[in-house]
């Protein structure tokens, strides 16, 4: 077993998990959807839910990339565990655990939004630092790090996100909410697409 797969056996665990609590709440919303029970999932929870897969994926491709900076160490666990653990936490509280106690999910959303903004936002940080902690212990070799245009496309992406999460903290409005949580999908959607072209 090499280093890398050591430290992505634990991270592939950890990240499928987040994935599943996210995909497990849109099922159970589906469901209770279709139940006698009247329930207004409304835009704001989903939004936030597929927020969280699409910038999970994206951290699921991170670490592939960094995989030959990667030691197998007892540090790297605990970093891993820490960033992926706090996507997890995050993940977790994207949904109501009994979505028949909330007939409004916008009411769940509100209440449990600035937790999930604040963990996805640690967790962002704990990966721009664990990037440039492997830039400085590791290096990338030059063929390997790609054209300057992707190194761009790929900062200036995760500047963006991290500005908007932030802007999230603070925003009170439904609305506006909304229109943060569309814009940080699009810019996930809009920079895996440019990525393909430089």
């Amino acid at each position: 077993m090499s280093p890398f797969e050591l430290v992505f056996a634990l991270f592939g665990l950890l990240l499928g998990l987040a994935i599943a609590e996210v995909l497990g709440g849109f099922a159970r919303a589906l469901r209770l959807r279709r139940s006698a029970k009247a329930v207004r999932i409304g835009w704001l929870t989903p939004l936030l839910g597929l927020f969280v897969i699409l910038d999970l994926t994206s951290f699921w491709v991170v670490a592939y990339e960094a995989r030959d900076q990667l030691r197998a160490n007892y540090l790297t666990l605990i970093v891993v565990s820490a960033i992926v653990g706090t996507y997890y936490l995050a993940a977790s509280l994207i949904f109501p655990d009994d979505p028949g106690e909330w007939p409004d999910f916008d009411d769940h959303y509100d209440r449990q939004n600035r937790f999930v903004i604040l963990g996805l936002l640690g967790a962002n940080l704990g990966s721009a630092a664990g990037q440039i902690a492997l830039e400085i212990v590791s290096p990338t070799p030059d063929a390997a790090m790609g054209s300057d245009a992707q190194i761009a496309v790929d900062g200036l992406t995760g500047l963006t996100v991290l500005a908007l999460l932030i802007a999230l903290i603070f925003v009170k409005g439904r609305k506006a909410n909304a229109a943060i949580l569309v814009l940080l999908v699009a810019i996930l959607f809009g920079s895996s697409v440019v990525e393909l072209m430089v």
